[in-house]
């Protein structure tokens, strides 16, 4: 018999609720963004988001269940994002469902947002185990070897920024809207990368780590020069710093993904989160694994940003696996797929970064 479960999701600026049946069916997936209410910042602000997320999860909640034709009680199980994220939300979020789960006696299980993102291949292309995955996000970048539902091991990833972080940081320095990595892909389509001479951080290094912070500087600086030498930026300039900057990006995750497959040969590479919607970088990855012998999988657009429907699932193969979670579940603001791989970002008090 078919098992339904409902999937909440709120660790950053999405506030999300959608609902899944077992054999990969999305019977509704709604998100309620706030861009407009941190467009003045240039950026997510952690209150804000907080705030917003616990005035919209329950009518996201009510929504999904309406489009999916169910009431609660016709459900098998209750999914939600439990870290890692910004705390405000990701609390918000548990609390809503540990209250639903209470109320109903439904089953709760507590999903990694990162894994929500890592098994989305297996949501929409029912792909087998093991694959790499590429997870490229806002605040995320790592390779990943996927074994299981919780079997994660991860082959390198960002010891800095993340691309979605640098994308958003460009667009602030060149005076471009946020979020920043759809306005930087507009903006490149008009450019020329060739234009400037822009750095590909640690390519002169073995392995699969990244970095784009120095890339980010590099851009500042020709910024710097350009105003200085003619009194500002045209918009041609701006254009073709967007486009070297994005070929940049490409150029290391290309090579970087190159070097992965070379480590942990798999059937399949898979590439999600956000920045996955960048047609460049999708262009670049899927030369890559073509070379290699290798399917590329790209989820769908509305699949690659932060979603509901991707928790649900995930809460699904958990809970094919066995977990359960009580009323002890706790929001986590770090938690790292790999439990067993050195820390890359550091750790404090409340845990490995990543």
């Amino acid at each position: 018999m078919a098992r339904i479960f409902l999937g909440i999701e709120s660790s950053c600026d999405d506030t999300a609720a959608a609902v899944v049946r077992d054999d990969r069916t999305i019977l509704a997936s709604v998100v309620a963004g706030q861009t407009a209410l941190h467009a003045d910042f240039g950026g997510v602000v952690p209150e804000i988001a907080a705030r917003a997320h616990a005035e919209k999860l329950d009518g996201c909640v009510e929504q999904a269940l309406a489009e999916a034709g169910l009431r609660l009680d016709q459900l098998d199980g209750i999914a939600v994002t439990a870290g890692p994220g910004l705390i405000g939300g990701v609390l918000a979020g548990v609390m809503l469902a540990k209250g639903l789960a209470a109320g109903s006696g439904l089953p709760l299980v507590g999903v990694n947002h990162l894994a929500g993102h890592a098994l989305t291949p297996r949501l929409t292309d029912g792909i087998a185990y093991p694959y790499l995955m590429l997870l490229v996000s806002g605040g995320h970048c790592q390779f990943l070897r996927v074994d299981g539902p919780q079997d994660f091991t991860r082959l390198g990833g960002t010891i800095d920024d993340a691309p979605g972080e640098a994308f958003d940081k460009v667009a602030k320095l060149l005076g471009l809207p946020q979020p920043g990595g759809p306005a930087v892909e507009a903006a490149a389509a008009q450019g020329d990368p060739r234009r400037f001479a822009l750095p590909r951080p640690l390519l002169d290094r073995p392995g699969c780590d990244l970095s784009f912070s120095g890339l980010k500087t590099a851009v500042l600086r020709q910024r710097d020069t350009l105003v200085a030498a003619q009194g500002g930026l045209h918009e041609q300039d701006r254009a073709d710093i967007c486009a070297g900057f994005q070929q940049a990006v490409a150029d290391v995750l290309a090579e970087k993904t190159r070097r992965a497959l070379a480590a942990s040969p798999a059937p399949v590479l898979a590439v999600a989160g956000g920045v996955a919607a960048n047609q460049t970088l999708r262009a670049a990855l899927q030369a890559v694994a073509e070379a290699a012998g290798a399917r590329f999988l790209a989820p769908p657009l509305r699949l690659c940003t932060d979603n509901a429907a991707m928790i649900a699932w995930a809460g699904i193969e958990a809970h094919d696996a066995g977990q359960r979670d009580g009323m002890d579940l706790a929001a986590r603001p770090r938690w790292p797929l790999d439990q067993a791989a050195a820390p890359m970002l550091g750790a404090g008090k409340r845990g490995a970064k990543a």
